[in-house]
């Protein structure tokens, strides 16, 4: 049962499947697949045949299939009704056409295609043609394209995606997309994952978030629209949801909460670490469009009596829980900002000077009413990466910071309505 050559499934799709005298058992409308080792092998062939009914070809009785001849020991009186089944994956129902996840070009790709090879007497599926090529060779003029390309000097390539990447996303086999390794993912940026999220279904979208390591889902949740974020951890079992709040920065965990019906919202604020859920109910109390709504409340600040080695040792302990840091903010015990010291004067200050005799005191601050245009005008008129908030009695509440107000003047993502808790 040789595969001769190279062997895609649109060269072989509605071409006729013969017997041992040459009669038409039907054409070839599908195939059936089913697991195999290394890769996928084909089961049966299905073809149509007058009056369109559907019968099965078994594998182990082709005796020639290549793309120019395909031919079965069987005759039309030895065929089998073909009856449909959601647990059979088929080649041309369930993967031509469908959309799948390039995790190496980390975007969402079509099937155009699909590789045939010859295996130890099997047909085994090796590829999925993603690109240009796949197209053309199903319109039946691939050579003519690529001749035609080649005027512009343009050569098209191959864009095979191999099986060996490729698994089953549901049980019942209907819908697939690329596995993608724990070593692989880790190198996707959060915005990558979070782009290809939302390029797919909703129900493929969520089962491949919850494949995501705890650190990655919670940098991939920022990065989704609201309405798929509040969906995901609607959806998701309690526990987890609320290991990945935990993950989050109080801002984005607060933008989220926001979001969510407010039974949900509480449950998850009761789940999580009372640290955390304090500093994010804190946020919930403003508007989102706010400088208070902007803000994080994390943030690092020191006492100014301290010296800027102990500074220093005290910054690299506290830095591994925040997650963005331009300044260290100068505050006295009652928590009233007095100065602010950028990172760069800290390391090359004298290491035996307090941090008072270094903090820079005239202070551009925001008050947490102020809009969101107010803010993204001091942060841009006085060239700051953040910018700190302070209530009345001049008490740090938080910062806002550059890539904060990015995200709101830029095209923006739906706008939240945040619920008050």
């Amino acid at each position: 049962m040789p595969i001769f050559g190279e062997l895609f499934l649109s060269e072989i799709l509605k071409k006729p499947i013969l017997d041992l005298k040459g009669d038409n058992l039907g054409t070839l409308r599908d195939i059936i697949i089913v697991k195999g080792e290394p890769l996928p092998v084909m089961k049966s062939l299905i073809v149509l045949r007058k009056k369109k009914k559907k019968f099965l070809v078994p594998w182990e009785t082709m005796s020639i299939f290549n793309k120019r001849v395909m031919a079965s020991t069987l005759n039309s009186d030895e065929l089998a009704r073909y009856e449909p089944s959601d647990e059979d994956l088929l080649a041309v129902r369930d993967i031509l056409d469908k959309q799948i996840v390039d995790a190496t070009g980390a975007k969402v790709v079509r099937v155009n295609d699909i590789k045939l090879e010859g295996f130890e007497g099997k047909a085994i599926l090796v590829a999925v043609d993603v690109g240009m090529r796949g197209i053309l060779r199903r319109l039946g003029i691939e050579r003519q394209g690529n001749e035609f390309f080649k005027l512009f000097r343009i050569e098209l390539p191959h864009n095979l995606i191999s099986w060996t990447y490729i698994q089953p996303l549901e049980p019942k086999l209907k819908t697939i997309a690329l596995t993608v390794p724990r070593q692989m993912l880790a190198n996707l940026h959060p915005a990558d994952i979070a782009e290809i999220i939302s390029s797919v279904s909703r129900e493929e979208g969520t089962s491949l978030f919850t494949d995501l390591d705890l650190k990655t889902a919670a940098e991939t949740l920022s990065e989704l629209e609201p309405d798929v974020q509040a969906s995901i951890i609607t959806e998701m079992e309690p526990e987890k949801a609320s290991d990945i709040i935990e993950e989050m920065p109080p801002d984005e965990a607060a933008d989220i909460l926001g979001d969510l019906p407010t039974e949900k919202m509480k449950a998850l604020l009761e789940s999580i670490d009372q640290e955390d859920a304090e500093d994010i109910q804190e946020l919930l109390e403003h508007e989102e469009n706010t400088a208070g709504g902007l803000m994080t409340n994390e943030f690092i600040a020191y006492e100014p009596e301290i010296k800027v080695s102990e500074a220093i040792e005290r910054f690299k302990r506290d830095a591994a829980e925040i997650e963005t840091i331009y300044y260290i903010y100068i505050i006295y015990p009652d928590e009233k900002l007095i100065g602010v010291l950028s990172l760069r004067e800290l390391i090359l200050a004298d290491p035996g000077k307090n941090l008072l005799d270094l903090m820079v005191t005239n202070l551009k601050t925001l008050k947490p009413e102020d809009n969101e245009n107010v803010v993204a005008a001091a942060i841009s008129k006085y060239n700051l990466a953040a910018i700190p908030v302070v209530d009345n009695d001049n008490e740090l509440l938080g910062i806002v910071t550059m890539d904060d107000i990015i995200d709101r003047i830029l095209p923006p993502k739906a706008k939240r309505k945040r619920k008050k808790v």
